[in-house]
């Protein structure tokens, strides 16, 4: 009889592999085995897998379609676990790009070469962005590494396959550029007559992400002790306004405020002049009172950056989430540490954080050693 690390005697069939257990029987003539991270999720597996084979189940599942699996984790299993925008994202993407490409292809037949020749597929007949094809491959891996918990497949070949190059476009190259404070003053000055002029204040000097300000209500502002409440995040989804929960739990936070922000946040409430204020009104709206469109703003800052080109040709192309980099860097610039950055920014790892420190430092260093130089 098989004993676990311990010495302890195991029941028939089970055995201790690693940290968790291997349970085997044998099922008129054939072995079987199935995995789990204690004797009883072992027992259970074993149990239940005995149950699929007595009744047939176990054999339709292993001639299981790959898209009947895709299905079945979207629905069954990523609709649970997952945010609504992450779980429309991966819908949708899924529908448009994966879906045509897997007709027909057991899951038990899929290979690395197979998740690869997809990849290649999907490049050919749709042009999608390199950010894109990166999601394609997360929705593939996270699905088949599902198949492989429940034992429909022994490996993944998804997590070894690789994606085809795609060329970043100019818009995902933009995402991280970051204004300096020439540029950052000349924006400024050229949207003083925008509507948004208070949203671009507050993402200067906030560090908000674009869904978070859209979601931002007046009841998330705690004047007394300065502080904005980072609560939600406002998405659009099939031309439906959605709020869901920020990007990760880190991302649930409390932002300091200055009185200058203040002052333009009680600006912005009164800004439309509203006859009767709703309490669950978004403080950054239209003059009809409705959620801003991200693409609105996006059009707006276009518009705003043209003006700014007329002033300085080599003024860049900027998106919603050049706001959010530029505070960041002039956060490094003041010297502001790491750890304090990371949780007004709300990022899930330090290594986020410190990845905006390696691209900023650089020109910190050499400001620095002008210093020195003219110290001699």
């Amino acid at each position: 009889m098989a004993v676990d690390n311990r010495g302890r005697k195991l029941p028939t069939g089970i055995r201790q592999r690693g940290k968790g257990f291997e349970g085997r029987f044998m099922y008129k003539g054939t072995p079987h085995s199935v995995q789990g991270a204690t004797v009883t999720e072992t027992q259970k597996a074993m149990t239940d897998l005995k149950y699929e084979l007595e009744h047939g189940i176990y054999v339709k599942r292993q001639n299981m379609l790959l898209t009947e699996w895709m299905e079945e984790w979207l629905e069954g299993y990523l609709k649970d676990h997952k945010k609504l925008g992450t779980y429309q994202t991966y819908r949708s993407l899924y529908d448009s790009a994966i879906k045509p490409e897997i007709a027909l292809l057991k899951i038990q037949d899929v290979t690395v070469d197979t998740v690869e020749q997809i990849y290649k597929r999907i490049k050919k007949k749709r042009k999608y962005s390199a950010s894109s094809m990166e999601l394609i491959a997360v929705i593939m891996k996270g699905s088949l590494r599902r198949a492989k918990k429940v034992q429909l497949i022994a490996n993944n070949p998804a997590e070894l396959a690789e994606l085809p190059r795609v060329p970043k476009s100019e818009a995902e190259e933009s995402k991280a550029i970051a204004m300096t404070k020439a540029q950052q003053d000349l924006f400024m000055e050229c949207a003083k007559d925008s509507y948004l002029y208070n949203l671009f204040y507050v993402l200067l000097r906030t560090g908000l992400r674009i869904g978070e300000a859209q979601a931002l209500k007046y009841t998330d502002i705690d004047r007394k002790n300065k502080k904005l409440y980072v609560r939600r995040t406002l998405k659009r989804i099939k031309g439906e306004f959605v709020e869901d929960t920020p990007k990760s739990k880190t991302s649930i936070r409390e932002i300091p405020l200055t009185d200058s922000v203040i002052k333009i946040l009680d600006t912005q409430r009164r800004f439309w002049g509203f006859k009767v204020e709703r309490i669950d009104r978004y403080l950054f709206c239209d003059m009809d009172g409705k959620p801003l469109w991200k693409g609105t703003i996006s059009a707006e800052i276009k518009r705003i950056a043209e003006q700014a080109r007329k002033k300085d040709s080599e003024f860049p192309e900027i998106t919603p989430h050049s706001f959010r980099h530029t505070f960041a860097t002039r956060a490094i610039e003041a010297g502001m540490p790491p750890q304090v950055l990371k949780t007004i920014l709300g990022h899930s790892s330090y290594a986020m954080t410190m990845d905006l420190y390696a691209h900023v430092l650089p020109d910190v260093k050499k400001g620095e050693m002008e210093k020195i130089e003219q110290a001699f």
